[in-house]
């Protein structure tokens, strides 16, 4: 409850304690506190007790703590049923193969999945002429310019 509480704070928090209710005082709030919490707790608990009876059978493994949504969350996605396909939809988020894809068709390498197999196959039935016409080389450099040539100038560039 108290996890994040350090030394110096605990500290600070007797000095205070001690002077606000004063050190005769002091013992009779500590024990009418920890009085109150005790008797919370046994609320929260014959609480807790009375849901779960009145919920019957099917809900006597139920933790109140699922219901918190990170620990929900937790549970349903990293335990080992899938009864929604979760498995199949955290595979689809696989990066790795998107990556591996778009490298090999930057080297210009076929990769075995990917959708540009079937419009290269496709090209190379239309014949390799306008395979050559229609895609260009992006791999090699282009030509430079004669050394007297200047480059297009594009006015709506600039």
């Amino acid at each position: 409850m108290f996890n994040d509480i350090g030394a110096l704070e605990l500290l600070t928090l007797v000095v205070l304690a001690v002077l606000v209710f004063g050190p005769e005082k002091l013992p009779k709030v500590i024990q009418d506190v920890t009085r109150t919490i005790r008797k919370i707790r046994e609320f929260s608990d014959s609480a807790k007790e009375d849901i779960r009876s009145e919920l019957g059978p099917q809900f006597k493994d139920f933790e109140f703590e699922d219901l918190n949504p990170k620990t929900f969350v937790r549970k349903q996605l990293m335990d080992g049923n899938d009864d929604l396909g979760l498995k199949e939809i955290r595979e689809s988020f696989d990066l790795r193969k998107e990556m591996a894809e778009v490298t090999d068709a930057v080297n210009g390498r076929e990769s075995a999945t990917s959708t540009g197999t079937a419009a290269a196959a496709a090209g190379a039935a239309a014949g390799p002429d306008l395979l050559k016409k229609s895609s260009p080389d992006l791999l090699k450099k282009p030509a430079q310019p004669a050394a007297d040539e200047r480059p297009p100038f594009d006015a709506d560039a600039t």
